[in-house]
């Protein structure tokens, strides 16, 4: 039986780390320092709680890592610590929405162990079963052997670390980007009193995202990082970093309303536009 450790067990790593465990792995995680709501994750996903990262590390034939964008380096530094302190070899999989440039800087921090450059595309199977886990490097094959129950599909690109970070820096650029534009289309509506009249208009064309604004919302703080994170590998591309510099500036007006207030998995797809657009502009 493989042992797969989850660092750290928010929405997306708790689900990614019940699919292991009904694929039948032993699945670990550590809540030391963490919230209330991320060990009510953890616990509902049944997965194994251990005292701190030192002991999750060390028991671990892989770790995965899966954090917000902006705690990437953080946290590759806190596993290579308990990596190196433990003696222990797993196989070390960065799951976050980094650019390439990011995650050649969590391959340095990995020196010397075994890494995989990965991405995710999709909600977590708790939510939805079938999202991707995009993978490249020399172990990718490793992680995409794990047990994922038919609850995720792993995707192997190849040996070159960068290339799981740059599919998820493009394909969220435009997921991401596409709720940015409806929730500024929203607001502009809603301050001309049209907001029924765009919304349908969209939909004739099938772009009316209005379901996804509200869950998009409780997750602005997280996306800003991410935008910019999309900025430095637009940039390492030669291309203008503008557009999505422009939408971590929506993200983060966002992140400041009533609408983002709450965590994803409470979030109320069902709530009428005018309540989405009456809170996007009430901070």
């Amino acid at each position: 039986m493989s042992t797969v450790a989850i660092v750290s067990p928010g929405q997306m790593g708790a689900g990614l780390g019940w699919a292991l465990r009904e694929g039948g792995a032993r699945v670990v995680t550590t809540v030391e320092g963490r919230s209330a709501r991320t060990r009510r994750l953890a616990e509902a996903a049944g997965l194994e709680l251990l005292p701190a990262l030192f002991d999750v590390v060390a028991v671990a034939d892989v770790v995965l890592s899966v954090t917000p964008p902006g705690h990437a380096v953080a946290a590759a530094q806190g596993i290579a610590n308990a990596a190196r302190r433990s003696g222990a070899k797993p196989v070390l999989a960065d799951l976050n929405a980094i650019s390439p440039t990011t995650m050649r800087t969590v391959a340095q921090v990995w020196a010397g162990l075994p890494v995989v450059d990965g991405s995710i595309s999709g909600p977590p199977p708790t939510v939805r079963t079938g999202a991707r886990i995009y993978l490249a490097g020399a172990k990718a094959a490793d992680v995409a052997a794990l047990p994922w129950a038919g609850k995720a599909e792993p995707v192997v690109l190849g040996a070159g670390l960068g290339a799981a970070s740059a599919l998820k820096m493009c394909t969220a650029s435009v997921y991401k980007g596409l709720n940015a534009l409806v929730m500024q289309a929203m607001r502009v509506a809603g301050r001309h009193g049209i907001l029924d009249q765009v919304l349908a208009d969209l939909a004739k064309h099938g772009l009316d995202g209005s379901a996804d604004v509200a869950t998009a919302a409780t997750k602005a703080h997280r996306y800003v990082a991410e935008m910019h994170e999309m900025a430095v590998t637009q940039a390492d591309a030669g291309l203008t970093p503008a557009l999505v510099e422009a939408f971590a500036a929506v993200y983060a007006e966002v992140a400041g309303t009533r609408l983002a207030d709450g965590d994803p998995e409470s979030a109320d797809r069902a709530m009428p536009p005018a309540e989405i657009v009456r809170r996007l502009s009430a901070e």
